[in-house]
């Protein structure tokens, strides 16, 4: 199992302090949660919980998350940098891609992509990005980023975008790209991440959620004859503390990477850390 943590949205010098000590407990990776705004009021329905409703109150201070993962990479070695998730149709997928390329060289290759296609439509209203063809945008922008990462003379023709004639650099350490890790529990979610990723993100309020979750995409993987599994990362929603035996659950379900509860606070943020190391991670 992969030990990972969130790095939430906390000043430079605690948000290094944080990030040195994901390093030095072991933890293999840091995400970052992201959108670019807020609505105060919103009628859309957070997918990943009961009550649908975000966790976060409108007023969640939220950093651009590469460059929050570029100050990461400056004080850190080893662990890895992850969006968890990126929402790609918000944006113009040009400067993501420079964005991601760039932080992929500036971490000696330690970048992973993860993405979604968003679910908030009042936030696509807020910046004027449309909402109804997200999907479409979504799979063009990562097959036009995919030429300009590879590509000497990248080419692509899309409904949305195109792209030729022009070039592009630098191209991403991680060749043919970063790990693309797609989120998402819809069953066109699902069936993207089989089609077009390396790995999928996933948040569970419970083992049996998990379970179903994996199942579903399981599914998708067969339909499309997939080579090779997903690498699966979840965050779990857990009512108690995270134990060796639930860890091992989740293991034989399918998991491969757990995103640890985290806190906004780096005091509890690195305490939450040290606990899930000296209570799971040294038992393995």
């Amino acid at each position: 199992m992969k030990f990972a943590t969130f790095l939430y949205q906390i000043a430079g010098p605690d948000l290094a302090r944080v990030a040195r000590r994901a390093e030095e407990l072991g933890f293999e990776s840091l995400w970052i949660p992201e959108h670019l705004v807020l609505p105060v009021e919103y009628r859309s329905r957070y997918p990943y919980a009961a009550a649908g409703r975000m966790p976060a109150p409108p007023d969640t201070p939220l950093h651009d998350p590469f460059l929050a993962l570029a100050y990461a990479a400056a004080v850190t070695s080893r662990i890895r940098l992850a969006t968890g998730i990126f929402v790609v149709p918000l944006r113009n997928a040009f400067a993501t891609a420079k964005a991601v390329a760039s932080l992929d060289v500036l971490s000696g290759g330690r970048f992973i992509f993860g993405v979604g296609i968003g679910w908030l439509a009042e936030e696509f209203a807020a910046v004027e990005m449309t909402f109804a063809d997200r999907a479409r945008r979504t799979r063009e922008y990562l097959a036009l980023m995919d030429q300009l990462w590879t590509r000497k003379d990248p080419v692509f023709e899309g409904r949305t975008i195109r792209v030729g004639g022009v070039k592009f650099m630098p191209k991403p350490i991680q060749q043919p790209r970063p790990p693309l890790i797609f989120g998402g529990h819809t069953e066109p979610s699902l069936r993207r991440a089989a089609q077009l990723a390396d790995g999928w993100y996933g948040i569970a309020e419970n083992l049996h959620d998990t379970r179903d979750l994996i199942a579903r995409l399981r599914g998708h993987e067969s339909a499309q004859n997939r080579a090779t599994p997903l690498e699966i990362t979840l965050s779990p929603r857990l009512d108690g503390p995270l134990t060796v035996e639930l860890v091992n659950a989740f293991a034989q379900a399918g998991v491969s990477r757990l995103i640890i509860p985290s806190a906004r606070d780096p005091e509890r943020a690195i305490a939450a850390m040290e606990q899930v190391h000296s209570q799971v991670m040294a038992r393995q």
